[in-house]
C-alpha cells in the first residue's frame, strides 16, 4: 500500500437473439476455464431500484467485523513473501474456500516472474570503516520486541531489485533524496561531490525507486535509506511499537526499488511473463545498477552524527537528536561508509486467483474487486487489512446467491500475487487478458492496506466513480461511532473546498488499480480507512514494511473493534453491487467534465503565466473543455427518457458510459513511459506513488527554465499540450450519437 487515493471498453452492442446469446457465450469463455457453469439469463431487468435497496440493507447487514478480525490474524500470522511456499499455500487457500462458495469460476493463474531475495548465507550490512577496519555495523535483524515479531521465515530488511556491490566512500545526505532535493544540491551546493558518495536519504515524499533513480543519475555509487522519527516517531521514544503506534529506533521499512513505471515483470515488459514468453536482459535500466539498503534510525543516527561538512537547511533537518549535515565524509577522516549487498535476483512463480460469478442479464460485463496476498512480512495492515476484507465479501455474496439472488453483471473477485515487487501479478493479467478487459470490464475495485489509520474513510477515483463511491459511503455506517454515515465523517473531516464534496484523491500508483487504469483505461477507485494526514503529515503509517506490522499492532492500535474494517467492507459491497446490479450503471459523466474543468483551472493556475510568457496559449484546451462539458450535460439529460426495458437502449448507453475513460488512452503511451498511456490522470514523473493531471504536459514543463535546449524544449510542450486537446475533443465526440461519426 503506498499512500493511496484513485480505477475500465466496449466494442459490440448485441442486438436480437442470437446476438445475444453470443454475448452470454464470449462472457462465459471469455477468460476460459472448465468449471464455469451455465448462469441464468433474461433480456430484462432483474431488479427494481426497491429491490435493489433490500439486497443492499441484506448486504451490509451480513458484513461481519468478527470475521474481518479472524481473518487479519489468521493470515498475519506467518510471514508470506511474494515467491514463497507461504504465499502459494494462501492462494491455494482462496481457491479452496472460493470453490465451496459454489462460483462459476475458479482458478489459479501463474506466471515466471523476476523477483530479488537476500542471500541468507552472507546478509545485507552497512558498515563505517576507520582504515579500511569495521567499527560500525547495521543491525542486520529488527530487534524482538514482542513473541511475534520473532519469525525464522521473516526476511531481514533489504530493498529488492538492488544491485549487489560492496561500494566504499564518503557519505552525503540528500533529505529524502527527491529530484527537487538533488536538483537543489545542484544548484547550491556544487562544492558537495556526490559522484562516487554514497547518499543516505529519508523515506517518504516520493517513491523510494525514485530516490535510488535520482541518486544513480547524479553519479551515487549507493544509497541507503531510513526512517527518520519526523516522519515515524513524532512522540519521542517512548511512545513506540509496542507501547504505540509509532516506529522503533529498530524498525526498518523494506520494499522494491524497481522504477519500470507500469511494466509489471522487469523482463517482460508487455506481456504476460509465461514460459514461452522472450526476456530481456537482466540489466534493463529500469532496474537499479547500485547498491541499496535500509537500515533504522537508530543505525541512521550512527551514520549522521559523525557526518562533516555544513549545516543542512531547516527544511532538511529530521527528528534525530543531532546536527544534520550535509557531508561529504566523516569529521574523522579516515572514516568512510561500505556497504555489502548480496541480494540477488532469480526467477520465481507467482500466482493470481481469480473467482467469477456470472451474470444473470450481462454475463459478458465484468465488475472486478482486487486485493494483493504478499507481504513482505506479516503484513497485517499491507494487505492483509484489505485480504481479509475480500475473503469477507466474497463470504457476503455466496450468503447473498444462497438466498437466490444474482448480480445483473458477472462479478470477477481478484487476489493477485507480486504487488509489492512492482505490481506484478496485477499487471501481468491485465497484459494477458487486455484484450477481453478492455471491452467487458464496467470498474475495478481496489483494496490494498485496508485500514492505516482511525480518522476517517477515504478514497482515491476516477471522476467517473467519485460519486458512486460516495452514494455507497451514505448508505454505510462509519466505524468510529457507527452512527454517523461513512460519507458524513469524510466530508467533514476532509473536504474538498472545490466541491463542497469529500476529498477524494487522484489516481497515482503504488497499488493494483495503476494497470487497469493507466493502461487499458478501466475505470478504478481504491478505498481504505486513513489517519488525519493534514495534522500528521505522513507519507505512510509508522510501521509499514516493518517486522511490527503484525496482528498486535492493528489490533492495539489502529482498530480494535475491526469497525474499521467493516466500514471500507461495506462500502466494497455495496459500490460493487451497484456497479454491478444497477440497470444503468452509475458512472458520473458530468462529474468528469467538471474535473477537467478543476484540473485545468489547476493547471493554468500554476503555469499560465509561464506559458503566455512563452507564447502558448490554451484557447484550443478551453474549447475542447467546453465541447466536453456540453456533451456531458446533453448524455445525461438523454439518460432520462432510456426505456428500462429496451435491453439494446441500455447496451448502448452503458458502453458508452464504459468506453469514455478507454477514450482518454493513447495507445503511444506518455513520453518515455509507454506503458502508462492515460492522458488525464497518471503517476507522477517524479513520484509515482502521486497521482497528476495532464501529466505529460506537466512532465514537458518540469524544470524546464534550465534547459539550454529551450526551443526543443517549448516545441515538446506545444506536441503535448495539442495531444491533450485532441484527446479531450475526441472524448467528447464518444459521448455523442453513436450512429453518426
Amino acid at each position: 500500500m503506498q499512500s493511496q487515493t484513485r480505477v475500465l471498453i466496449f466494442v459490440a452492442v448485441f442486438v436480437g437473439i442470437g446476438s445475444f446469446v453470443f454475448g452470454i457465450l464470449i462472457g462465459h469463455f471469455g477468460i476460459p476455464d472448465g468449471s464455469c457453469s451455465t448462469s441464468p439469463s433474461s433480456s430484462q431487468p432483474t431488479t427494481t431500484p426497491t429491490e435493489n435497496e433490500t439486497i443492499s440493507e441484506l448486504m451490509i447487514a451480513e458484513c461481519s467485523a468478527e470475521n474481518i478480525e479472524e481473518n487479519v490474524r489468521q493470515l498475519s500470522r506467518r510471514p508470506h513473501m511474494a515467491g514463497t511456499p507461504a504465499e502459494k499455500e494462501n492462494a491455494e487457500m482462496l481457491v479452496d474456500l472460493w470453490t465451496e462458495y459454489g462460483f462459476d469460476s475458479v482458478r489459479l493463474l501463474s506466471y515466471d516472474v523476476l523477483l530479488a531475495y537476500p542471500d541468507p548465507e552472507n546478509p545485507n550490512k552497512v558498515m563505517i570503516t576507520d582504515n579500511g577496519v569495521p567499527v560500525f555495523t547495521s543491525a542486520l535483524t529488527e530487534a524482538v520486541l514482542r513473541p511475534e515479531d520473532n519469525d525464522t521465515d521473516a526476511v531481514p530488511p533489504f530493498n529488492a531489485y538492488s544491485a549487489q556491490g560492496e561500494p566504499e566512500g564518503p557519505l552525503v545526505y540528500a533529505n529524502y533524496g527527491t529530484a527537487d532535493d538533488f536538483d537543489w544540491l545542484a544548484k547550491n551546493r556544487p562544492d558537495i561531490d556526490i559522484n562516487g558518495a554514497i547518499v543516505i536519504v529519508k523515506y517518504g515524499n516520493n517513491f523510494r525507486g525514485q530516490k535510488v533513480y535520482n541518486a544513480q543519475k547524479a553519479g551515487a555509487a549507493g544509497v541507503i535509506m531510513y526512517s527518520d522519527p519526523v516522519n515515524h516517531a513524532h512522540d519521542g521514544t517512548e511512545a513506540v511499537y509496542p507501547n504505540d503506534w509509532w516506529l522503533p529506533d529498530s524498525g526498518v521499512q523494506r520494499g522494491n526499488v524497481f522504477v519500470g513505471s507500469g511494466k509489471g515483470d522487469p523482463v517482460t515488459p508487455g506481456y504476460p511473463a509465461k514460459p514461452f514468453m522472450y526476456r530481456l536482459n537482466e540489466s534493463d535500466p529500469s532496474l537499479p545498477t547500485i547498491p541499496v539498503h535500509p537500515i533504522s534510525y537508530g543505525d541512521a543516527q550512527q551514520l549522521l552524527s559523525e557526518l562533516a561538512g555544513d549545516e543542512v537547511p531547516d527544511a532538511w533537518k529530521g527528528g534525530l537528536n543531532i546536527t544534520y549535515r550535509f557531508g561529504p565524509g566523516f569529521t574523522n577522516p579516515n572514516r568512510k561508509v561500505k556497504m555489502s549487498i548480496h541480494t540477488s535476483r532469480e526467477f520465481r512463480t507467482i500466482y493470481n486467483v481469480i473467482g467469477v460469478i456470472n451474470g444473470s442479464v450481462e454475463p459478458d460485463r465484468y465488475v472486478l474487486l482486487g486485493n494483493h496476498r504478499d507481504a513482505w512480512v506479516y503484513g497485517a495492515v499491507d494487505p492483509s487489512s484489505g485480504t481479509a476484507i475480500l475473503m469477507e465479501t466474497t463470504r457476503v455474496y455466496y450468503q447473498m446467491l444462497s438466498r437466490g439472488w444474482r448480480p445483473r453483471r458477472s462479478v470477477m473477485f481478484c487476489s493477485w500475487g507480486a504487488e509489492e515487487y512492482g505490481l506484478i501479478g496485477s499487471t501481468e493479467f491485465v497484459e494477458e487478458y487486455q484484450k477481453i478487459l478492455g471491452e467487458r470490464a464496467v470498474a475495478y475495485i481496489n483494496i490494498d492496506s485496508a485500514v492505516v489509520g482511525n480518522y476517517t474513510f477515504g478514497a482515491r477515483a476516477t471522476p467517473l466513480l467519485q460519486q458512486a463511491v460516495w452514494d455507497a459511503a451514505k448508505r454505510v455506517p462509519d466505524g468510529e461511532t457507527q452512527e454517523r454515515s461513512a460519507y458524513d465523517v469524510w466530508l467533514e473531516r476532509v473536504p474538498d473546498p472545490r466541491t463542497g464534496k469529500p476529498f477524494t484523491a487522484v489516481i497515482g500508483s503504488g497499488s493494483d488499480y495503476a494497470p487497469f487504469m493507466h493502461r487499458i483505461g478501466v475505470p478504478s477507485t481504491d478505498l481504505l480507512y486513513v489517519y488525519d494526514f493534514i495534522r500528521l503529515g505522513l507519507s505512510s503509517y509508522p510501521v509499514y514494511h516493518s517486522v511490527y506490522e503484525n496482528f498486535y499492532y492493528v489490533k492495539n492500535f489502529l482498530d480494535w473493534n475491526f469497525w474499521r474494517h467493516q466500514t471500507v467492507a461495506r462500502v466494497y459491497i455495496e459500490l460493487s453491487r451497484d456497479l454491478a446490479d444497477s440497470v444503468i450503471l452509475p458512472l458520473g459523466i458530468v462529474d468528469y467534465a467538471a474535473n477537467l474543468r478543476l484540473a485545468s483551472l489547476g493547471f493554468e493556475r500554476n503555469f499560465g503565466t509561464l506559458l503566455s510568457q512563452n507564447g502558448v496559449v490554451l484557447d484550443d484546451l478551453n474549447s475542447a473543455l467546453n465541447n466536453f462539458s456540453a456533451s456531458a450535460h446533453n448524455f445525461e439529460r438523454q439518460l432520462t427518457d432510456i426505456d428500462l426495458n429496451d435491453a439494446n437502449s441500455l447496451r448502448r448507453v452503458n458502453d458508452q458510459m464504459m468506453q469514455l475513460e478507454r477514450a482518454f488512452i493513447d495507445p503511444a503511451g506518455l513520453p518515455d513511459r509507454k506503458w502508462i498511456r492515460h492522458i488525464i490522470y497518471a503517476p507522477s514523473s517524479v513520484d509515482s506513488y502521486a497521482g497528476t493531471e495532464f501529466p505529460a504536459v506537466v512532465d514537458s514543463l518540469y524544470l524546464i527554465a534550465d534547459d539550454p535546449d529551450q526551443q526543443a524544449r517549448w516545441d515538446n510542450v506545444k506536441k503535448q499540450l495539442a495531444i491533450l486537446t485532441f484527446t479531450i475533443q475526441s472524448a467528447a465526440s464518444t459521448l455523442n450519437d453513436v450512429t453518426q461519426l
